[in-house]
């Protein structure tokens, strides 16, 4: 090989790299260790981002929505405000509803679960009646209800340092946690009232350190992902809405207990895509269990059915087809996310996944009809489109 200057500048790079490859892998911990502190001091930026990004949706409505022709740079601050109003507004709405119903639930179980467990003792000694043994058994269970919470008492008695010390890294938590709060949406305000103009920002930084073509694909990539989260985010919300909304309204008129709490919880555990609201049916079957075994058999019966029509025809109308992700991928974005992240990562990687799709799909369209491949006649293009 020549020793040109292109060839030394070549071997100086990849000296470099190697070097920083090596030292990297011995002190891995430690940069390991650096990556964490950074990321804990971008968590208020962070959160600003994702707080924007939720906030734009309905922001981005109310700006189409208003007109002001003499006062056009008062539309975007008000549309802003408009949507924290919203926001806040819903937020409160379900705090007041949904926490003095969920206190009085909490009083009524205190009651029903002794008095359920009393009448499956009696149905049990009445159902084995011919086999004295058994009805023993059975008679001899008791529970010392007085007992349980005396024990419980004593318990948090014997762990009131450790409840102490407990209750302090709590109140810790919570004052960074509001902190970051606070922080988060000061600057999601700032981001939002001048979106505009740190996009364009952003796209002469991309234009200034990359070639044209990589800086396009950027730009287009990142349109393509907020357009994809966008329609993602305000599908999720409306379908959640509508199945609780059914939920609450079904069970009032069969006249089921627990009705606005179990509509308010399948509400928001349909945000999480697929398994979540199972997760509110198991929650709406055990509260009503402990009221009626009857009514919770017939609460499942109501599930089942109110979940075909909204599988069937209120998902696709609503959510449609802004993901462009076949189910099959949704369910191993819905796997991976939740291993992963918990509850968060299934939210986010339905429309990462999407995005990779789109990509992955216009990547293969190219190479395929580059190479000018047909099925039975047509170019490929075509059946994939139609597809």
């Amino acid at each position: 090989m020549e020793l040109n200057r292109d060839n030394i500048r070549k071997l100086r790079g990849l000296i470099v790299f190697a070097v920083a490859a090596v030292v990297a892998g011995v002190n891995y911990r430690q940069i390991f260790s650096a990556a964490a502190v950074f990321l804990g001091m971008l968590t208020p930026f962070l959160t600003g981002g994702a707080i924007a990004f939720g906030l734009n949706v309905p922001m981005r409505f109310a700006e189409r929505h208003i007109r002001m022709k003499r006062h056009e740079r008062a539309r975007r601050p008000l549309s802003l405000v408009l949507a924290l109003i919203a926001v806040a507004g819903v937020l409160t709405v379900v705090m007041v509803v949904v926490i003095p119903e969920l206190f009085k639930t909490v009083m009524t179980l205190e009651e029903s679960i002794p008095r359920f467990f009393a009448g499956v003792q009696i149905k049990l000694e009445s159902l084995f009646a011919d086999y004295p043994e058994i009805e023993t058994y059975i008679g001899s269970i008791a529970v010392d209800w007085e007992q349980l919470v005396r024990q419980l008492l004593e318990f948090l008695g014997h762990g009131a340092g450790t409840v102490l010390s407990t209750t302090v890294s709590a109140a810790v938590g919570l004052v960074n946690g509001v902190a970051n709060f606070s922080i988060g949406l000061v600057f999601a305000i700032y981001i939002l009232l001048q979106k505009e103009k740190l996009a364009g920002q952003c796209r002469n930084l991309l234009r200034a350190f990359l070639p044209d073509k990589p800086a396009s694909e950027l730009v287009r990539i990142a349109r393509l992902t907020e357009r994809t989260f966008s329609s993602f985010l305000t599908g999720q919300c409306v379908e959640a809405v509508i199945l609780g909304s059914m939920f609450f309204v079904t069970l009032s008129v069969l006249r089921m207990p627990y009705a606005l709490l179990i509509g308010v919880l399948i509400a928001f555990t349909a945000l999480i895509p697929i398994f979540g609201a199972f997760i509110g049916c198991a929650a709406g079957v055990f509260l009503i269990l402990m009221a009626s075994p009857v009514q919770a058999l017939m609460f499942i019966a109501v599930f089942l059915i109110l979940q075909q029509i909204e599988g069937n025809l209120i998902y696709p109308h609503v959510v449609g087809g802004s993901v462009g992700l076949p189910s099959i991928w949704v369910l191993v974005a819905v796997t991976l996310g939740g291993s992963m992240m918990g509850i968060l990562g299934m939210l986010i990687f339905i429309p990462m996944a999407s995005v990779l799709y789109a990509l992955l799909r216009e990547v293969v369209r190219s190479r395929l009809n580059k190479k000018s491949l047909t099925e039975n006649g047509q170019n490929y293009t075509e059946n994939a489109r139609e597809n």
